[in-house]
C-alpha cells in the first residue's frame, strides 16, 4: 500500500536515476554518434588492429552492461511507483463504494487489488 512506500532513495537509486535522465537525452545520443564517427576511421592509424578491436569491443561491452543495469533499476522503480499509485486509487475507490453501499462492486475491486498484489509480489520474487 502507499503507506509502505519509503520516501528515502538510496545512493545507487539516485545514481541510476541521474544516469537514466542523462542517457535519455538527445545530447547523449549525439555524443554517442560523434564517438562512433571518431572511432570508425581511427583503425587506419593503428598498427595492431587486433588489439585495438579487442579494446574497443571490451569497452563497449562493459559500458552496455552497466547502462542496462542502471536503466533496469530506474525502470523497475518507476513501475513500482505506478503500481503504488494504482493501489492507492483502487483503495480510495473501494472506500467510496463502501460508503455508497455498492457491496458487489467493492468485492470485485478488492479481489482485483488482491490479485494485483499477488502478481506484483510473485514478480518481484522472481
Amino acid at each position: 500500500m502507499p503507506s509502505e512506500v519509503s520516501s528515502r532513495v538510496g545512493l545507487f537509486d539516485r545514481f541510476a536515476g541521474v544516469a537514466a535522465h542523462v542517457a535519455s537525452r538527445a545530447a547523449f545520443f549525439l555524443f554517442c554518434v560523434l564517438l562512433v564517427l571518431v572511432w570508425a576511421p581511427s583503425f587506419l592509424f593503428i598498427r595492431d588492429i587486433d588489439t585495438w578491436q579487442l579494446i574497443i569491443n571490451t569497452t563497449t561491452t562493459i559500458i552496455t552492461f552497466l547502462m542496462v543495469a542502471l536503466l533496469q533499476n530506474s525502470g523497475t522503480r518507476s513501475d513500482q511507483a505506478v503500481q503504488h499509485k494504482l493501489n492507492a486509487i483502487a483503495e480510495a475507490l473501494s472506500e467510496l463504494m463502501a460508503e455508497r453501499k455498492l457491496e458487489h462492486e467493492v468485492k470485485e475491486l478488492r479481489a482485483a487489488i488482491g490479485l494485483e498484489a499477488h502478481e506484483s509480489t510473485s514478480h518481484n520474487a522472481a
